[in-house]
């Protein structure tokens, strides 16, 4: 039968994006691995491939259409013998420009992440058992072989799919000992995604946007429409501010010693063409600290901690529109050079929206500096679901009492916003203190 391509979840966080460009028209031949269309995410712009092979039989959303949800139909597949007659009309077409369009089932393994629940048709109302005729249960083949292979029962699994049909994620996602849903009661993955809603209906909100156009209706002005990236900024930011309990640590390190130790290295290897910078040391120092006082090497997971053996650390770029903070994985166990060159790396890419999803997801730890730009110090907000992010301030020369002498020093302000939840003030303490040191006695990071 004709299978349906649905928009691809490209990130565990994506919900929407867009359709930017059909890289294959109706009529065409396509095989597993092929690139169907580019999609652009919040963050990025990325290629979409075929999971089956056949032939394109209809494109249901046209390229350029932004707000397409996740798991909504966008074209259809054909298989051998078929042909663009044997397609069923929709029961209510999609518009994907409307935040109300509701998703469409999930179908051989195309859209959403794996293992993630998948929405069921929204115009068959609330699902109960699945589709029976008889004793006969409605399951796609691939969805009878896992629960062969699991040993489920498929009587007592709900069918997600067309007619209640059960589909590879519904058995996938179903226990051993699963009982069918009751009629008219909320399946737990569905409850599981109002919950967020929920909380974010009854949270403060600031003022509408009809009460704002009023304030400035006598003054000339200029609307910016905002993009996925600005809108998913402005979410997050929202809500770190408004769950994690924020506590400050301050700290400020002498970069004398630094800035030789560099100016030495950065002769060293001129010949390479690397050129190491303050933020360079700054990641390692973080990194190293990491190891050194592992109950902060943390995030926060909603009802427990997860702590953290390598040191991943994110990194805040600025770009157009807005930012990325590309992870450097294993930052602990990379030379100063490494560091220097896969920041540059990512940094180049995140300019150009190029960056995979998993380039920037993930971490523990997070640093922004804004020294380069003059800033003296700051306080960064938290990016969840990191325990604690370093705000990094310029290094300016400072008048400080050494000895018993007044000298000059290059000093560097620091900050470290810390999530309470994760990170008490004196393991917070710690971990400053530790990239403090390691800053100040930057020839002990080549050990």
């Amino acid at each position: 039968m004709p299978t349906e391509i649905l928009m691809p979840a490209l990130s565990p966080t994506m919900e929407e994006g867009t359709l930017a460009k059909w890289l294959v028209k109706e009529g065409d031949t396509v095989k597993s691995g092929d690139v169907l269309a580019e999609i652009e995410t919040d963050k990025a712009t990325m290629e979409f491939e075929a999971v089956d092979e056949g032939v394109m039989g209809k494109i249901l959303i046209a390229e350029g259409t932004s707000g397409v949800k996740v798991n909504t139909a966008i074209a259809v597949l054909l298989e051998d013998g078929e042909e663009a007659g044997d397609i069923a009309a929709p029961k209510a077409k999609p518009d994907a420009a409307k935040p109300d369009a509701e998703p469409a089932p999930a179908e051989k393994g195309y859209g959403g992440p794996i293992g993630a629940p998948v929405a069921g048709d929204s115009s068959s109302g609330d699902k109960a058992a699945p589709s029976r005729d008889g004793d006969r249960v409605f399951a796609s083949p691939l969805a009878r072989r896992i629960a062969a292979d699991k040993g489920l029962d498929l009587s007592a699994i709900t069918g997600s799919g067309p007619n209640g049909r059960i589909v590879k994620a519904d058995v996938e996602n179903a226990k051993p000992g699963a009982q069918p849903a009751k009629a008219g009661a909320a399946a737990a993955p569905a409850a599981t995604a109002a919950a967020p809603a929920a909380a974010a209906a009854q949270a403060p909100k600031g003022l509408s946007t009809e009460t704002v156009l009023k304030m400035y209706a006598d003054r000339e002005t200029t609307e910016v429409t905002l993009d996925g990236m600005r809108r998913t900024i402005a979410a997050r930011l929202t809500e770190a501010k408004q769950t994690i309990p924020h506590f400050y640590l301050r700290r400020s390190a002498k970069l004398d010693a630094l800035m030789a130790f560099r100016a030495t290295l950065n002769k060293q290897l001129e010949s390479r063409g690397v050129k190491l910078s303050v933020n360079d040391f700054v990641i390692k120092a973080s990194a190293l600290a990491l190891q050194q006082v592992p109950d902060a090497n943390a995030v926060w997971a909603g009802d427990r901690i997860l702590k953290l053996k390598p040191s991943d650390v994110a990194v805040a770029v600025a770009i157009e529109g807005g930012l990325f903070t590309p992870v450097l994985k294993d930052a602990h166990q990379k030379t100063l050079s490494t560091l220097s060159a896969e920041m540059k790396d990512l940094a180049g890419r995140a300019k150009s929206k190029k960056l995979a999803p998993h380039e920037y997801q993930g971490g523990s730890f997070a640093i922004s500096n804004l020294g380069m730009f003059g800033i003296e110090n700051f306080d960064a907000v938290i990016n969840p679901p990191h325990g604690a992010i370093l705000a990094v301030g310029a290094g300016i020369p400072t008048a400080v009492v050494e000895g018993g002498e007044v000298v000059v020093r290059n000093v560097m302000s620091m900050t470290l916003s810390v999530d309470h939840r994760v990170i008490d003030g004196a393991l917070g303490a710690q971990l400053l203190e530790a990239i403090v040191k390691h800053l100040e006695n930057p020839m002990g990071m080549l050990a």
